[in-house]
This record gives C-alpha cells, structure tokens and sequence, in this order.
C-alpha cells in the first residue's frame, strides 16, 4: 500500500517520502498543548526523530537559563499535543503527528537535543554552542511524543478533507 492510499491517521504515514523528509529537516516543530491556566500554547521546538519517538528536547536549568519552561510543568499535567512540521514553499507539505508526550529529566545535555543542535546549526557551529552550554547546572526536560495519530498533506496528491481530498479523521 502506497502513502496516498493510506487513510490519514495511519502511523504507516511517517514511512513515507513527505513525512521523511520534514522528519529530516531543519524546520522547527510547532507543538500545541495545553497550558497550566487552561488555555492553548503553541511553541516552536528543534525536535529529533529517533524512529518511534519525536523528541522536543527543552532546558530545566544552564547557565543561560533564567527558570524552567513552563511548558514542562503543564505537559506533565495535560500531556495530549499535536505537532506539525510544514514547509513554507508552494504547495506546501505538512506532517502533523498527536500523541501524549513523555517527560522525563535528564542531567546534562540530552542526546536528542545534541543530534539537533548538529542539524539545525552545522557541525562547527553546534560544537561550540553545545561545548558552552555543557555545565554541571544543565539539566533538560526530554519530551518525547509516540505517534497516536498521522496526517500528511501535500496539497497535490493529498488534499485536506475541506478540499475533497483525504478525510482528516
């Protein structure tokens, strides 16, 4: 069964040619979630794609740091989000994933945030940056979601539902 003939929904999707080349990209995730005081947030996050996980790796503490991500807290409290990462090219390519994130603490440097330093900033320029962020004090939030949900659209061969296209379930 090809990608176009999948339902969308169906995590068979990330196996697909759109949906791995966004995993791959250096376009920011957007995660929305509910926030502590009830009401909606939508954050941009460098995220890694280990292959059954989406990581939104976020600080707790470092150097630079002036207090946790609130977003920690509240995730832990309502963990239900939904991503996307979309192209701003036309006709655009949107990968949107839902699922409960996981966050767990890490001491240090998250490996997952690491990988992505190296993708979105290059080689040399993610070396320095992680050498200075690297302090006894860093601690990160590793917010993990597995998808529950898959949608792709590409505006050519998968259409949203409100224009005849794949039903958005």
């Amino acid at each position: 069964m090809t990608a176009q003939q999948l339902e969308q929904g169906d995590r068979r999707l990330l196996d697909g040619e759109i949906a791995q080349r966004l995993l791959a990209s250096s376009i920011p995730a957007r995660y929305a979630y509910t926030a502590a005081d009830g009401t909606p947030r939508v954050v941009a996050s460098w995220f890694h794609w280990t292959g059954e996980e989406l990581v939104m790796p976020t600080f707790i503490s470092a150097p630079h740091i002036r207090h946790p991500a609130y977003r920690v807290r509240a995730l832990r409290a309502n963990p239900e989000v939904a991503v996307t990462i979309d192209t701003e090219s036309f006709p655009p390519e949107v990968l949107t994933i839902r699922g409960a994130a996981e966050v767990t603490e890490v001491d240090g440097v998250s490996p997952e945030y690491a990988l992505a330093a190296h993708r979105y900033l290059g080689e040399e320029e993610a070396t320095t940056y992680l050498t200075q962020i690297d302090h006894p004090s860093t601690r990160m939030a590793r917010i993990a979601v597995r998808p529950a949900w898959v949608g792709v659209v590409d505006f050519q061969t998968r259409m949203p539902s409100a224009l005849g296209g794949v039903a958005a379930g």
